[in-house]
Protein backbone atom coordinates (compact mmCIF):
# COMPACT_ATOMS: atom_id res chain seq x y z
CA UNK A 1 0.00 0.00 0.00
CA UNK A 2 1.43 3.41 -0.97
CA UNK A 3 1.64 6.17 1.54
CA UNK A 4 -0.90 8.17 -0.51
CA UNK A 5 -3.19 5.54 -0.44
CA UNK A 6 -2.94 4.62 3.52
CA UNK A 7 -3.55 8.63 4.13
CA UNK A 8 -6.27 8.51 2.05
CA UNK A 9 -7.42 5.54 4.11
CA UNK A 10 -6.65 7.27 7.45
CA UNK A 11 -8.88 10.48 6.15
CA UNK A 12 -11.95 8.44 5.29
CA UNK A 13 -11.94 6.56 8.58
CA UNK A 14 -11.49 10.12 10.26
CA UNK A 15 -14.39 10.95 8.34
CA UNK A 16 -16.66 8.05 8.99
CA UNK A 17 -15.98 9.00 12.89
CA UNK A 18 -17.16 12.37 12.30
CA UNK A 19 -20.05 11.69 10.45
CA UNK A 20 -21.43 8.52 13.32
CA UNK A 21 -20.55 11.16 15.82
CA UNK A 22 -22.89 13.47 14.03
CA UNK A 23 -25.71 10.68 14.00
CA UNK A 24 -25.19 10.60 17.55
CA UNK A 25 -27.49 13.29 19.25
CA UNK A 26 -25.93 14.92 22.46
CA UNK A 27 -28.62 14.02 24.91
CA UNK A 28 -30.92 16.55 26.91
CA UNK A 29 -29.67 16.81 30.67
CA UNK A 30 -32.07 15.93 33.45
CA UNK A 31 -32.09 14.91 37.26
CA UNK A 32 -33.63 13.79 39.96
CA UNK A 33 -33.08 14.30 43.74
CA UNK A 34 -34.86 12.72 46.43
CA UNK A 35 -34.29 10.41 49.43
CA UNK A 36 -33.32 7.24 48.35
CA UNK A 37 -31.37 5.44 51.21
CA UNK A 38 -32.55 5.43 55.00
CA UNK A 39 -36.27 5.62 56.41
CA UNK A 40 -37.85 7.64 53.45
CA UNK A 41 -36.24 5.14 50.72
CA UNK A 42 -39.66 3.90 49.38
CA UNK A 43 -40.89 7.84 48.87
CA UNK A 44 -37.86 8.38 46.60
CA UNK A 45 -37.23 4.86 44.83
CA UNK A 46 -40.81 4.81 44.10
CA UNK A 47 -41.08 8.22 42.25
CA UNK A 48 -37.68 6.99 40.43
CA UNK A 49 -39.19 4.30 39.15
CA UNK A 50 -42.05 6.11 38.06
CA UNK A 51 -39.62 9.03 36.52
CA UNK A 52 -37.56 6.40 34.86
CA UNK A 53 -40.67 4.54 32.95
CA UNK A 54 -41.82 8.43 31.79
CA UNK A 55 -38.42 9.22 30.11
CA UNK A 56 -37.90 5.54 28.45
CA UNK A 57 -40.93 5.71 26.92
CA UNK A 58 -40.30 9.57 25.32
CA UNK A 59 -36.92 8.42 24.05
CA UNK A 60 -38.66 5.41 22.44
CA UNK A 61 -40.96 8.21 21.17
CA UNK A 62 -37.41 9.74 19.64
CA UNK A 63 -36.22 11.83 22.61
CA UNK A 64 -37.00 15.46 22.47
CA UNK A 65 -36.50 16.64 18.94
CA UNK A 66 -34.13 13.60 18.32
CA UNK A 67 -32.37 14.17 21.42
CA UNK A 68 -32.45 11.45 23.99
CA UNK A 69 -33.11 12.08 27.47
CA UNK A 70 -30.23 11.28 29.72
CA UNK A 71 -31.53 10.98 33.64
CA UNK A 72 -28.94 11.73 36.48
CA UNK A 73 -29.97 10.55 40.03
CA UNK A 74 -28.64 11.80 43.00
CA UNK A 75 -29.79 10.46 46.73
CA UNK A 76 -29.98 13.50 48.63
CA UNK A 77 -30.03 11.00 52.40
CA UNK A 78 -32.59 13.65 53.99
CA UNK A 79 -29.70 15.29 54.89
CA UNK A 80 -29.44 19.22 53.90
CA UNK A 81 -25.64 19.11 53.54
CA UNK A 82 -26.23 15.73 50.78
CA UNK A 83 -28.95 17.71 49.46
CA UNK A 84 -27.46 21.17 48.63
CA UNK A 85 -24.09 19.16 47.16
CA UNK A 86 -26.89 16.70 45.01
CA UNK A 87 -28.29 19.98 43.37
CA UNK A 88 -24.70 22.03 42.81
CA UNK A 89 -23.61 18.49 41.35
CA UNK A 90 -26.48 18.40 38.80
CA UNK A 91 -26.83 22.09 38.44
CA UNK A 92 -22.86 21.81 38.03
CA UNK A 93 -24.23 19.05 34.63
CA UNK A 94 -26.44 22.35 33.44
CA UNK A 95 -29.58 20.13 33.77
CA UNK A 96 -32.59 20.99 32.15
CA UNK A 97 -34.52 20.60 35.42
CA UNK A 98 -34.63 18.80 38.42
CA UNK A 99 -37.30 16.02 39.17
CA UNK A 100 -37.30 16.36 43.34
CA UNK A 101 -36.97 16.50 45.78
CA UNK A 102 -39.55 14.30 47.61
CA UNK A 103 -40.35 15.80 51.23
CA UNK A 104 -40.72 19.37 52.47
CA UNK A 105 -38.09 19.83 54.51
CA UNK A 106 -35.59 19.18 51.74
CA UNK A 107 -37.22 21.66 49.42
CA UNK A 108 -37.35 24.05 51.73
CA UNK A 109 -33.42 23.98 51.93
CA UNK A 110 -33.06 23.56 48.12
CA UNK A 111 -35.92 26.31 46.79
CA UNK A 112 -32.96 29.50 47.21
CA UNK A 113 -30.14 27.27 45.26
CA UNK A 114 -32.95 26.29 42.86
CA UNK A 115 -33.33 30.66 42.48
CA UNK A 116 -30.27 31.58 42.83
CA UNK A 117 -29.11 29.02 39.63
CA UNK A 118 -32.25 29.34 38.04
CA UNK A 119 -32.79 25.60 37.52
CA UNK A 120 -36.29 24.16 37.98
CA UNK A 121 -37.15 21.34 40.86
CA UNK A 122 -40.60 19.57 40.29
CA UNK A 123 -41.42 18.19 42.84
CA UNK A 124 -43.68 15.14 42.56
CA UNK A 125 -44.90 14.73 46.84
CA UNK A 126 -44.10 18.64 48.78
CA UNK A 127 -46.74 19.60 50.27
CA UNK A 128 -45.03 22.69 52.25
CA UNK A 129 -47.35 25.71 52.05
CA UNK A 130 -44.02 28.23 53.19
CA UNK A 131 -43.44 27.57 49.33
CA UNK A 132 -46.98 28.40 48.11
CA UNK A 133 -47.61 31.38 46.59
CA UNK A 134 -43.95 32.29 45.61
CA UNK A 135 -42.78 33.62 42.37
CA UNK A 136 -39.53 30.98 42.44
CA UNK A 137 -38.22 27.60 40.69
CA UNK A 138 -39.61 25.34 42.88
CA UNK A 139 -42.85 23.93 40.76
CA UNK A 140 -45.02 20.84 41.57
CA UNK A 141 -48.24 18.31 40.85
CA UNK A 142 -50.06 17.56 44.02
CA UNK A 143 -51.42 20.90 46.26
CA UNK A 144 -50.58 21.74 49.47
CA UNK A 145 -51.34 20.56 52.91
CA UNK A 146 -54.16 22.89 53.43
CA UNK A 147 -55.63 20.69 50.69
CA UNK A 148 -55.47 17.27 52.54
CA UNK A 149 -55.99 18.63 56.36
CA UNK A 150 -59.15 20.05 55.71
CA UNK A 151 -60.39 17.33 53.70
CA UNK A 152 -59.65 14.76 56.90
CA UNK A 153 -61.04 17.19 59.63
CA UNK A 154 -64.53 17.50 57.05
CA UNK A 155 -64.24 14.01 56.49
CA UNK A 156 -63.67 13.42 60.52
CA UNK A 157 -66.09 15.54 62.10
CA UNK A 158 -69.10 15.25 59.51
CA UNK A 159 -68.92 11.50 58.89
CA UNK A 160 -67.31 9.84 61.85
CA UNK A 161 -68.51 12.21 64.42
CA UNK A 162 -65.24 12.31 66.10
CA UNK A 163 -64.84 14.79 68.25
CA UNK A 164 -60.71 15.16 69.38
CA UNK A 165 -57.53 14.75 67.70
CA UNK A 166 -54.24 14.24 69.74
CA UNK A 167 -51.44 15.04 66.86
CA UNK A 168 -48.40 13.05 66.53
CA UNK A 169 -45.80 15.03 64.51
CA UNK A 170 -42.11 14.57 62.91
CA UNK A 171 -40.10 17.05 63.84
CA UNK A 172 -37.46 16.22 61.06
CA UNK A 173 -40.02 17.24 58.77
CA UNK A 174 -41.46 19.81 60.62
CA UNK A 175 -41.66 21.84 57.33
CA UNK A 176 -44.39 19.43 56.28
CA UNK A 177 -45.86 18.66 59.53
CA UNK A 178 -45.94 22.25 60.73
CA UNK A 179 -47.95 23.23 57.92
CA UNK A 180 -50.26 19.78 58.23
CA UNK A 181 -51.16 20.15 62.02
CA UNK A 182 -52.14 23.81 61.82
CA UNK A 183 -54.22 23.68 58.43
CA UNK A 184 -56.14 20.77 60.09
CA UNK A 185 -56.33 22.21 63.84
CA UNK A 186 -57.82 25.64 61.89
CA UNK A 187 -60.17 23.78 60.31
CA UNK A 188 -60.69 21.39 62.28
CA UNK A 189 -61.68 23.51 65.04
CA UNK A 190 -63.70 25.69 63.22
CA UNK A 191 -65.88 23.01 62.70
CA UNK A 192 -66.43 22.82 66.28
CA UNK A 193 -63.78 19.85 67.34
CA UNK A 194 -60.89 20.21 69.49
CA UNK A 195 -57.16 18.80 69.10
CA UNK A 196 -56.52 18.41 72.80
CA UNK A 197 -52.79 18.15 72.38
CA UNK A 198 -49.70 18.01 69.76
CA UNK A 199 -47.09 15.95 70.92
CA UNK A 200 -43.30 16.06 68.81
CA UNK A 201 -41.55 13.40 67.50
CA UNK A 202 -37.77 12.92 65.93
CA UNK A 203 -38.30 10.21 62.67
CA UNK A 204 -36.00 7.07 63.83
CA UNK A 205 -36.28 6.81 67.62
CA UNK A 206 -37.86 3.31 67.33
CA UNK A 207 -36.87 2.45 71.24
CA UNK A 208 -39.01 5.75 72.35
CA UNK A 209 -42.68 4.84 70.03
CA UNK A 210 -43.93 2.97 73.11
CA UNK A 211 -43.77 5.64 74.87
CA UNK A 212 -44.92 7.76 72.71
CA UNK A 213 -48.24 5.90 71.96
CA UNK A 214 -48.96 6.16 75.78
CA UNK A 215 -48.28 9.77 76.03
CA UNK A 216 -50.65 9.55 72.90
CA UNK A 217 -53.22 7.39 74.56
CA UNK A 218 -52.51 9.94 78.13
CA UNK A 219 -54.20 12.61 76.53
CA UNK A 220 -57.82 11.20 76.17
CA UNK A 221 -58.39 12.15 72.80
CA UNK A 222 -61.22 10.62 70.76
CA UNK A 223 -58.41 9.66 67.72
CA UNK A 224 -55.13 9.84 66.97
CA UNK A 225 -53.60 11.64 63.54
CA UNK A 226 -50.07 11.02 62.80
CA UNK A 227 -48.45 12.97 60.89
CA UNK A 228 -45.00 10.88 60.12
CA UNK A 229 -43.51 8.97 57.37
CA UNK A 230 -44.57 5.40 56.50
CA UNK A 231 -41.42 3.48 58.23
CA UNK A 232 -42.35 5.48 61.68
CA UNK A 233 -46.04 5.51 61.05
CA UNK A 234 -46.31 1.56 61.17
CA UNK A 235 -44.53 1.58 63.99
CA UNK A 236 -46.65 3.96 66.29
CA UNK A 237 -49.45 2.57 64.96
CA UNK A 238 -48.28 -1.37 66.21
CA UNK A 239 -47.43 0.46 69.46
CA UNK A 240 -50.92 1.94 70.48
CA UNK A 241 -52.55 -1.11 69.06
CA UNK A 242 -50.93 -2.69 71.78
CA UNK A 243 -52.15 -0.51 74.13
CA UNK A 244 -55.39 -0.07 72.61
CA UNK A 245 -57.17 -1.68 70.06
CA UNK A 246 -60.12 0.35 68.90
CA UNK A 247 -59.12 4.19 69.54
CA UNK A 248 -59.35 5.54 65.35
CA UNK A 249 -56.35 6.09 63.73
CA UNK A 250 -55.52 8.17 61.42
CA UNK A 251 -52.35 9.10 59.06
CA UNK A 252 -51.47 12.24 56.47
CA UNK A 253 -50.90 11.09 53.02
CA UNK A 254 -47.33 11.04 53.61
CA UNK A 255 -47.35 7.83 55.28
CA UNK A 256 -49.61 6.05 52.47
CA UNK A 257 -47.54 3.85 51.12
CA UNK A 258 -47.49 0.25 50.06
CA UNK A 259 -44.93 -0.23 52.66
CA UNK A 260 -46.53 1.27 54.92
CA UNK A 261 -49.62 -1.45 54.56
CA UNK A 262 -47.00 -4.02 54.95
CA UNK A 263 -44.92 -3.06 57.61
CA UNK A 264 -48.18 -2.12 60.12
CA UNK A 265 -49.26 -5.56 59.43
CA UNK A 266 -52.45 -5.79 60.99
CA UNK A 267 -52.31 -2.68 63.05
CA UNK A 268 -52.90 -1.02 59.33
CA UNK A 269 -56.31 -2.21 59.17
CA UNK A 270 -58.80 0.61 59.30
CA UNK A 271 -56.47 3.70 58.95
CA UNK A 272 -57.59 6.59 57.50
CA UNK A 273 -56.12 9.00 55.23
CA UNK A 274 -56.57 12.00 52.90
CA UNK A 275 -54.84 11.53 49.60
CA UNK A 276 -54.32 12.58 46.12
CA UNK A 277 -54.26 8.93 44.34
CA UNK A 278 -57.32 6.81 43.27
CA UNK A 279 -55.82 3.42 43.23
CA UNK A 280 -59.41 2.53 41.95
CA UNK A 281 -58.60 4.67 38.96
CA UNK A 282 -60.14 3.10 35.79
CA UNK A 283 -58.73 5.98 33.56
CA UNK A 284 -56.49 3.86 30.78
CA UNK A 285 -52.81 5.91 31.30
CA UNK A 286 -53.66 4.82 35.11
CA UNK A 287 -54.22 1.42 34.36
CA UNK A 288 -51.68 1.19 31.45
CA UNK A 289 -48.88 2.40 33.67
CA UNK A 290 -50.18 0.46 36.92
CA UNK A 291 -49.67 -3.01 34.67
CA UNK A 292 -46.58 -1.97 33.63
CA UNK A 293 -45.18 -1.08 36.61
CA UNK A 294 -46.27 -4.11 38.12
CA UNK A 295 -44.24 -6.21 35.30
CA UNK A 296 -41.40 -4.50 35.52
CA UNK A 297 -40.91 -4.00 39.44
CA UNK A 298 -43.42 -6.88 40.80
CA UNK A 299 -44.40 -3.68 43.36
CA UNK A 300 -47.99 -1.53 43.13
CA UNK A 301 -46.48 1.87 41.86
CA UNK A 302 -48.44 3.67 45.41
CA UNK A 303 -48.44 7.42 45.18
CA UNK A 304 -45.23 8.12 44.74
CA UNK A 305 -44.85 6.28 41.50
CA UNK A 306 -47.82 7.76 40.07
CA UNK A 307 -46.37 11.20 41.35
CA UNK A 308 -42.93 10.60 39.86
CA UNK A 309 -44.51 9.88 36.55
CA UNK A 310 -46.49 12.70 36.51
CA UNK A 311 -43.88 15.35 37.42
CA UNK A 312 -41.56 13.70 34.74
CA UNK A 313 -45.06 14.07 32.47
CA UNK A 314 -44.53 17.63 32.86
CA UNK A 315 -41.26 18.18 32.74
CA UNK A 316 -41.29 16.18 29.07
CA UNK A 317 -44.16 18.19 27.99
CA UNK A 318 -42.23 21.40 28.54
CA UNK A 319 -39.22 20.77 27.00
CA UNK A 320 -41.31 19.58 23.72
CA UNK A 321 -43.28 23.42 24.25
CA UNK A 322 -41.01 25.68 24.85
CA UNK A 323 -40.04 28.10 23.21
CA UNK A 324 -36.92 29.25 21.89
CA UNK A 325 -34.03 29.97 24.72
CA UNK A 326 -37.28 30.17 27.27
CA UNK A 327 -35.65 28.76 30.95
CA UNK A 328 -38.22 25.41 31.77
CA UNK A 329 -39.65 26.64 34.24
CA UNK A 330 -40.96 29.80 32.60
CA UNK A 331 -42.01 26.89 29.83
CA UNK A 332 -44.14 25.04 32.88
CA UNK A 333 -45.88 28.12 33.77
CA UNK A 334 -46.72 29.33 30.62
CA UNK A 335 -48.01 25.97 29.27
CA UNK A 336 -50.03 25.93 32.78
CA UNK A 337 -52.21 21.95 32.33
CA UNK A 338 -51.05 19.27 31.78
CA UNK A 339 -52.06 15.48 31.62
CA UNK A 340 -51.74 12.86 34.58
CA UNK A 341 -52.26 9.60 34.75
CA UNK A 342 -55.18 10.11 36.73
CA UNK A 343 -56.23 13.42 35.31
CA UNK A 344 -55.74 16.86 34.88
CA UNK A 345 -53.03 18.88 36.38
CA UNK A 346 -53.34 22.74 36.67
CA UNK A 347 -50.12 24.55 37.91
CA UNK A 348 -50.56 28.16 38.44
CA UNK A 349 -48.65 31.23 38.25
CA UNK A 350 -46.57 30.47 41.72
CA UNK A 351 -46.03 26.83 40.59
CA UNK A 352 -48.54 25.69 42.76
CA UNK A 353 -50.99 22.39 41.84
CA UNK A 354 -54.30 21.35 42.78
CA UNK A 355 -56.13 18.02 42.03
CA UNK A 356 -58.62 15.78 43.36
CA UNK A 357 -58.28 14.71 46.81
CA UNK A 358 -59.43 10.94 47.67
CA UNK A 359 -60.17 9.90 51.84
CA UNK A 360 -59.33 6.31 52.03
CA UNK A 361 -59.60 3.68 54.58
CA UNK A 362 -57.01 0.15 54.50
CA UNK A 363 -59.21 -2.62 54.15
CA UNK A 364 -57.48 -6.14 53.63
CA UNK A 365 -54.48 -4.80 53.22
CA UNK A 366 -55.63 -2.11 50.87
CA UNK A 367 -56.44 1.81 50.00
CA UNK A 368 -60.26 1.84 49.55
CA UNK A 369 -61.71 5.04 48.70
CA UNK A 370 -64.94 6.11 50.87
CA UNK A 371 -65.49 9.10 48.84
Amino acid sequence: MTLRVSIRLGLFAALLVLAAGCDDPSPVEVGFIGGLSGRVADLGIGALDGVRIAIEEQNRRGGIGGHPIRLTTEDDRQDPDAARAAFESLADRKVEAIIGPMTSVMAVTLAPLADARRVALISPTVTTRDLAGQDDYFLRVIADTRQYAEASAKFHWQQRAIKSFVILSDQVNRAYTDSWAQDFRSAYEALGGKVIQILPFKSGMVGDFGALARQALAAHAEAVLILGNAADAAQICQQIRLLDRTVPLVTSEWAATERFVEMAGPAAEGIFTSQFVDRESEQQPYVAFRRLFLERYQLEPGFAGIAGYDAATVLITALKRRAAGENLRDAVLRIGDFQGLQGPIHIDRFGDSWRPTYITVIRNGKYMRTN
